[in-house]
């Protein structure tokens, strides 16, 4: 099928709040507790300075982070193309420095999406998630040691799997504290295993998919993005992956580090696959990570993940409540603010456990009675003990999104009507719908008078056929542009704000020109196991093109004492570890760090066999025919309009 050329953008400006948008504000604001400044006010406790507009920059000069273009958010009233829910949650999440939680632990916040939490021990400090970058955390700990005086780093703790949480540990530890091996770094069981696992193998799309979910190519601004719930946005700035030296395994566990105990708590298949809490008794600080922030979380990110499991979720906070409720004097998190006193604290709790309990039960009891998704999603409320606690809000995950995941957690993406079982993919049903409905200009004139109505849903829906029929349409893609942006003003969950305004932006514009993806770091080859290397390579395969195709390779790492047979055969690349193939193509013989120098692009293959790092036997040439047949995934790929690019 032929595809549709690419077109230039006329450059279109955000429009003003619809009068529909603003009523549904107005509603807003008399039906939350407004009033209650709580938040604020321990948003600011404990304050001891900060850098300047929380700006920080690579050693090339690079800003990574800043939110100097987010100072519109002074004015405490919410502007019109804001929710003022949103615009609240915004506000608090302004707040960025060297906070004290209680004498002796601190947290660096603002300086990052996520926070680094800082525990003082005997002799040093207890580093506890790194944010995401190398420069962020050099930031924080500069920081930190600015107000604290300098320690030595005694350990680093993960809390969890999410780049946010350890992409900074070069900017912790050094060369000289990793070569001594004398600094602990803490995760919980199997934290390799996923951190590699949920943003590697799906990697391409997920990050493109992730520019619509926290929308960092959008303008700062009233009509763009404000906030990404959990934080500002997503940090940029270098990246590298430390293996853990030290698994907690279990509920119970303990450990004593620089003379301060430690409680563990195991939550795997939360918010992360490999996640976990801890309480210290010296401090009475009890960290939840990120399943007891200051909003509802996703069970399903817009960049897409496993589901999470909303019921585990719940029976972990419970679990929390029972083992430490009452001994806390204060709460922290990797996101947002503290929490201090026992009552509030456990009541933050049992809220937030059963937001997580409610949504998973009632979708599954309104599921049995044969509701799909987006009737359950249409159907479902909070109860007013949780609509109006504002921890539970939506400003990340929103229940009519949790409540499809939860959906699809059990039944998948099948509703069991037949009619969605093999419904044509967009351009061709998008050109039966244009025919049925009579036409472009019948469709545009029917959207108008609807989106006049403030009935921006349906004109969403009915539109976005249009645009996938004939792309080229400008009227159509003008009239789904200023949909998606009045959906986008409406949104009290940031993610969904974010979602429709870059999807407005790229039909006005095209999709942003950005540079291309970047070798994975070295660092990062290097805490993958092998076996996950060869998944990878996996997925690049293009099978048609290996119609009919042959490849057996050995492999021998002399560094790590593994052997495995790349098979590529019907299509499909397998490998098998532990053996030989006697009849293979060709047997190379390497350390894992060559294989890892080439994948990072330090070297080429050719090199490392002239200068003897790697030796072959057989015929080299099969791996250059097999690397042939590889796809290189696009950065960028279409969304709210046709694919301008056959694959196949």
């Amino acid at each position: 099928m032929s595809q549709p050329a690419a077109i230039e953008m006329p450059k279109e400006s955000p429009k003003e709040a619809s009068a529909s948008v603003i009523a549904q504000h107005a509603a807003t604001l008399k039906a939350l507790p407004f009033s209650d400044v709580r938040d604020f006010d321990d948003a600011a406790r404990g304050f001891l300075g900060t850098v300047e507009n929380a700006r920080i920059t690579s050693p090339q000069g690079r800003v990574v982070w800043t939110l100097e273009p987010y100072g519109f958010l002074s004015a405490e009233q919410a502007p019109p193309t804001v929710d003022p829910s949103l615009w609240r949650q915004s506000r608090l999440n302004m707040h960025h420095g060297l906070f004290e939680v209680v004498p002796g632990v601190y947290q660096v916040r603002g300086l990052d999406i996520a926070n680094m939490t800082l525990i003082e021990g005997d002799s040093g400090v207890i580093v506890v998630d790194t944010l995401t970058s190398i420069e962020g955390a050099r930031a924080a700990m500069e920081l930190y040691f600015q107000h604290r005086g300098k320690r030595p780093v005694a350990a680093v703790i993960f809390t969890h799997t999410h780049t946010d949480h350890w992409g900074g540990a070069r900017g912790v530890l050094d060369d000289e504290m990793l070569a001594s091996g004398k600094v602990p770094i803490i995760a919980p069981n199997l934290f390799m295993e996923h951190a590699v696992s949920e943003n590697i193998i799906a990697g391409p799309a997920m990050l493109r998919r992730a520019m619509y979910q926290f929308g960092p190519l959008l303008a700062k601004g009233v009509r763009g993005q404000v906030d990404c719930g959990l934080g500002k946005t997503m940090a940029a700035g270098a990246v590298a992956l430390l293996r853990p030296t030290d698994l907690i395994i279990a509920t119970g566990d303990k450990r004593t580090i620089d003379g301060v105990e430690f409680e563990f708590q195991m939550a795997p298949n939360s918010e992360a696959p490999a996640e976990m809490h801890f309480f210290i008794p010296r401090y009475k600080l009890l960290n939840l990570a990120e399943n007891c922030t200051h909003n509802f979380h996703n069970l399903l990110p817009f960049r897409g993940a496993d589901v999470r499991d909303a019921l585990a979720w719940s029976k972990y906070l419970g679990e929390a409540l029972q083992m430490w409720g009452g001994k806390a004097d204060a709460m922290c998190g990797q996101h947002h603010w503290p929490v201090w006193g026992h009552e509030r604290i456990d009541t933050m709790i049992r809220q937030q456990r059963d937001l997580y309990k409610f949504a998973h039960d009632q979708t599954i009891r309104l599921m049995n009675h044969g509701l799909t998704a987006s009737e359950i999603a249409e159907t479902i409320r909070l109860p007013a003990s949780l609509e109006g606690a504002w921890h539970g809000r939506g400003y990340y995950g929103h229940i009519r999104h949790n409540v499809k995941a939860i959906y699809q957690k059990y039944l998948g993406w099948y509703d069991a009507n037949p009619v969605n079982l093999d419904p044509l993919p967009p351009v061709e049903s998008g050109r039966k719908y244009v025919e049925y409905m009579g036409g472009a200009d019948a469709i545009l004139a029917r959207a108008a008078k609807d989106f006049a109505k403030g009935e921006f849903r349906f004109v969403a829906q009915a539109v976005s056929h249009l645009v996938f029929a004939d792309p080229d349409n400008q009227a159509a893609r003008a009239m789904l542009a200023d949909t998606f942006e009045q959906l986008g003003y409406a949104s009290e969950s940031s993610t969904w704000r974010n979602a429709y305004l870059f999807g407005a932006q790229e039909l006005r514009q095209g999709m942003p020109k950005v540079p291309p993806r970047s070798s994975m770091p070295r660092e990062t080859l290097a805490a993958l196991r092998t076996e996950q290397l060869w998944d990878v390579l996996g997925v690049r395969l293009n099978g048609p093109k290996a119609e009919g195709k042959r490849i057996v390779l050995n492999w021998n790492f002399t560094d790590t004492n593994e052997s495995f047979v790349l098979n590529l055969e019907n299509c499909a690349l397998t490998y098998a570890s532990g053996t030989r193939a006697a009849a293979a193509d060709a047997s190379f013989t390497l350390s894992r760090g060559v294989l890892d120098e080439v994948i990072a692009k330090l070297t080429t293959f050719p090199e490392a066999v002239g200068s003897g790092k790697i030796k072959v036997v057989g015929d080299p040439a099969r791996l250059g025919e097999l690397m042939m047949l590889m796809d290189e995934f696009p950065r960028m790929f279409e969304i709210v309009e046709p694919k301008r690019t056959a694959v196949s």
